[in-house]
């Protein structure tokens, strides 16, 4: 038994979860907003009081592993509703910076143009100082697809270290040219 898929998942007051069986349908609804996810037919998902349950029908491989998946992305849910999730980058570099303009992100990154990226639905930036970008909103994946996708507009280079890199992101860096010896 999957010793994920096993643990229950504690629905917080405010926090409503309505599961269409039929469709496979689970939503979530908080104050950070809804989410819906489909989950495969396979498995059976039940919510008894305040806690929501995902069983499975079979022990082979695949069930086994989209047990524990089932049951860590609706959790991921839960907790998006509720607290919500957030990536820090960091920009290191002479004369890099972002500012915050409307709600899109104005990024000099070294380029000969400013590079401008604008949030998708559910996800808002902070720029705590220039240096510095915030992402945040409910859906985990979506946090994380955006905080990428700004991250490769100048990933961080193994030199100098300047470019875009998560908080605590550890860059392996190089030596310059050995030259004579």
């Amino acid at each position: 038994m999957s010793r994920i898929g096993r643990e229950p998942i504690n629905v917080p007051a405010g926090v409503e979860v309505t599961i269409d069986a039929n469709a496979n349908v689970i939503t979530v609804k908080g104050p950070k907003g809804t989410l819906n996810h489909t989950y495969p037919a396979s498995l059976t998902v039940s919510k008894e009081g305040n806690v929501v349950k995902v069983e499975r029908h079979s022990d082979e491989k695949e069930y086994r592993a989209l047990h524990g998946l089932t049951r860590s992305l609706i959790n991921n849910m839960v907790v998006g509703v509720t607290s919500g999730f957030s990536k820090t980058l960091e920009i290191n570099g002479v004369g890099y910076r972002v500012a915050l303009q409307g709600k899109s992100l104005n990024l000099t990154l070294g380029y000969s143009h400013p590079v401008i990226v604008d949030p998708i639905d559910g996800i808002t930036f902070e720029v705590p100082n220039t240096n510095t970008v915030v992402v945040s909103g409910a859906d985990k994946q979506k946090v994380g697809e955006v905080a990428a996708q700004i991250r490769g507009k100048r990933p961080p280079e193994p030199y100098l270290g300047k470019g875009i890199k998560y908080a605590g992101e550890k860059i392996r860096r190089k030596s310059g040219k050995a030259g004579k010896s």
